[in-house]
């Protein structure tokens, strides 16, 4: 379902005017698609970051004096620090045809101990229905076994198309190799130290004595 968002239409450009939009609880954003000339817009900042919790978000666009677009977040800008958004990209989206997106990789389950599941690729590219894009595909781990591996060919995409190359691996499950140094008998440190102080104490005692 698409999240309804009103949104400006913006003529200036620059940084300045960017800080001042932001200051005024507003993102700049740009939208384009469809053989159209790019629309320069100015997002509520409240509604769009709840929006752009979800990847690959739909929106519906009430744009002044203009007919609504739906279109989804194709692109986010943050800031490295505060991770705020300080610019949107929007692609217009139809009723019936199929965009081409990047989808995140989900790992659920626990493999069997000790092995671990290690994620080969964050997200892979399909074609989707624009009006219901999966958020994320789930890649079940539960009780695969050490070299175990599942590629791109083998995840339930549902109505979706895999665009990724289906030989690329996804996840793999490994047991994670432990260095020899870590394998050394606690407490050895602990020992030496010891030793080494009554060692100390013993030549203590023998110059009292004299």
């Amino acid at each position: 379902m698409a999240e309804n968002i009103k949104v400006d239409i913006r003529s200036d450009f620059g940084k300045g005017f960017a800080r001042r939009m932001r200051a005024e609880s507003k993102i700049p954003a740009v939208l384009y698609g469809h053989g159209t000339e790019p629309v320069h817009l100015a997002l509520p900042y409240h509604a769009t970051a709840l929006a752009a919790r979800h990847s690959n978000a739909l929106l519906e666009l009430e744009i002044p004096e203009a007919d609504s677009e739906l279109a989804i977040i194709k692109d986010i800008q943050r800031h490295p620090l505060s991770r705020d958004i300080l610019h949107v990209d929007l692609l217009i989206v139809k009723r019936g045809e199929k965009v081409e997106v990047d989808i995140p990789v989900v790992v659920e389950g626990e493999p069997e101990s000790p092995a671990v599941a290690v994620v080969d690729i964050q997200e892979i590219t399909v074609l989707a229905d624009a009006l219901s894009l999966p958020e994320h595909i789930v890649v079940d781990v539960e009780g695969k076994v050490e070299g175990d591996a599942i590629h791109a060919g083998d995840l339930d995409l549902g109505d979706a198309e895999l665009v990724t190359d289906p030989e690329y691996l996804v996840v793999s499950i490994q047991v994670p190799q432990v260095d020899e140094a870590d394998l050394e008998t606690p407490g050895s440190e602990d020992d030496e130290d010891e030793e080494a102080a009554e060692g100390t104490e013993e030549e203590s005692s023998e110059g009292d004595d004299e």
